[in-house]
């Protein structure tokens, strides 16, 4: 049996389409969830046809998101606990159908290395979807880059997007799979095929922008003037709509930065799910973010995208499709000033990864 170990609504949506795959195929395929978010995860199931998770590897479930650092340590002993206690129970259950049990764990969340962990201890095969991402600083995205790289001492199956992540793993012990892109890109094409985005009230012509990490948000001057810089550059021709979730709102208003948002230039949206929001960045002219996944995403759209990050994981296309600013200003307003520049041919028909990986997993033997 697989089970596919996730913990957000992110990591859902990259492994969705592996599940899909897989489960066409004709393999029992599971998800266990260890509930880093919760609050969005009922409407993320069904936007993605998932079924709800077959195991929560936390006693009882949380009632709320993970939304501060200082509650991980509790958590994480909670999935621990959980696990072991269960773990004769969870290891006949991935043994149910009498094929080579699989893990496969996603990303750089605080559940890939815990997941991966989960997979050892449970006997299985152990495969990490988005594999060999690296920024090259251990705090520029912390704690992510951590997590990639401890994830990578738990695996048997690396499934790289490119040849450039394999060269980060050449010392690890496992197999290495290039898939040519992250399942992404397959999340994305399901998303459009929904098309569900008609009843949104959008400009004809506009940007987008989201900026949602610790790195960030905490450094209200830096914030600020992120969001001034962005505001700056709206016009009344080509708005730039700020999506953001409830955290995000709440920290806003903490700052007193709600007043940036006071007209029809520079408006605040609350965050849409992933379904409703593909359709909607497919039409943008440009995107401003911190996001990785949106990063990656906007690439396979030919969007120009700016990254408001000190360092990113994903280099591929910087110059050309996509601008990291590294926090400056000066580099966020440049990109702003004219980003048609930075517009590309789409690449949504080019790769599979899902039906690459959904080949490795089903030539694994005992």
């Amino acid at each position: 049996m697989i089970a596919l170990i996730v913990g957000t609504t992110a990591e859902l949506i990259k492994v969705a389409p592996v599940y899909h795959e897989l489960v066409a195929r004709g393999r029992s395929c599971e998800i266990w969830y260890t509930a880093q978010h919760v609050a969005e995860l009922e409407s993320t199931l069904e936007d993605l046809d998932l079924p709800a998770p077959t195991e929560w590897l936390v006693a009882g479930g949380p009632s709320h998101n993970l939304s501060r650092p200082a509650q991980v340590p509790a958590w994480a002993f909670g999935v621990a606990r959980t696990v072991w206690r269960r773990r004769r129970e969870l290891r006949r259950r991935l043994r149910s159908d009498g094929r080579p049990p699989v893990v496969l764990v996603h990303g750089d969340t605080f559940t890939a290395p815990i997941g991966a962990l989960v997979g050892r201890l449970l006997g299985a095969r152990v495969g990490h979807v988005e594999a060999g991402m690296r920024s090259g600083s251990l705090v520029h995205p912390f704690p992510e880059e951590l997590n990639r790289r401890l994830v990578a001492y738990f695996v048997d199956l690396h499934f790289t997007p490119t040849h450039e992540q394999a060269e980060n793993l050449r010392r690890r012990r496992g197999a290495v799979v290039t898939t040519g892109a992250n399942t992404v890109v397959d999340a994305v094409r399901f998303a459009l095929a929904k098309g569900v985005a008609d009843d949104i009230e959008i400009p004809e012509r506009f940007g987008v922008a989201t900026l949602h990490r610790f790195e960030l948000v905490r450094n209200e001057s830096l914030y600020r003037r992120s969001l001034e810089v962005i505001r700056e550059h709206a016009t009344v021709d080509v708005p730039i709509i700020y999506y953001c979730g409830a955290s995000e709102r709440a920290r806003l208003e903490s700052y007193g930065l709600l007043h940036l948002f006071d007209d029809d230039r520079f408006r605040i949206e609350e965050k849409l799910s992933y379904v409703r929001f593909l359709p909607v960045l497919a039409r943008a002219q440009f995107v401003v973010t911190d996001s990785g996944g949106l990063q990656e995403e906007s690439a396979h759209f030919g969007i120009p995208c700016a990254v408001h990050r000190e360092k990113t994981e994903r280099p591929a296309g910087e110059g050309v499709q996509m601008v990291l600013t590294r926090f400056s200003s000066k580099v966020l307003s440049e990109f702003l000033e004219n980003p048609e520049r930075y517009r590309t041919a789409a690449t949504l028909d080019d790769f599979h990864p899902s039906k690459v990986i959904a080949d490795i997993v089903e030539r694994v033997d005992g």
